[in-house]
């Protein structure tokens, strides 16, 4: 492993931090909390030409400054009894059972809202993609199993274009 630590560094012996630089005569790290702390090992700032936009930034999945480009308020009582307003992205908005899944700003992250406690939910549901909504057709779990199988495989049968006929949007 001696070959490889010269590249990527050792684990330090103080702190345990990665990127070490171990030798014979010292130890340098780059934690800046360790006692063997050394700066040129931190890391390096970008220039600007390489650094990414605000733009690219902010799409990003976990993001701070997320900005919805269509959104959707969703009034939210949680189990706390708190009432929470949520803005999130139209074009992120999945039924998953008795759940809405949609990507809410500042953050960008993906939550998990239940139907049940979601207090402007004709709002919301008129929101979703068209299958995904309340009352529309939903296939059964064998159904779902054997659509998913042919799009998977890319083939065909006699049941699964009976399915699809029903379903035609799934």
């Amino acid at each position: 492993m001696g070959f490889l630590d010269s590249l990527f560094g050792k684990k330090c012996p103080a702190c345990g931090a990665k990127g070490a630089r171990v030798t014979p005569i010292e130890t340098r790290c780059p934690n800046p909390a360790c006692q063997y702390f050394d700066p040129s090992l931190g890391r390096q700032e970008q220039p600007a030409a390489q650094q990414p936009s605000q733009a690219a930034q902010s799409s990003v999945r976990g993001k701070s400054g997320f900005i919805p480009q269509e959104g959707v308020e969703i009034r939210y009582r949680n189990f706390q009894g708190q009432e929470k307003t949520f803005k999130a992205e139209k074009n992120s908005l999945r039924r998953r059972k008795n759940h809405i899944l949609a990507r809410v700003a500042p953050s960008g992250e993906y939550i998990a809202l239940s139907r049940d406690r979601i207090q402007n939910l004709g709002e919301v549901d008129l929101a979703l993609p068209q299958a995904m909504r309340s009352g529309a057709p939903w296939p059964s779990g064998r159904e779902r199993q054997v659509l998913n199988y042919h799009k998977k495989h890319g083939s065909t049968s006699p049941l699964y274009e009976q399915i699809r006929a029903r379903f035609p949007d799934w």
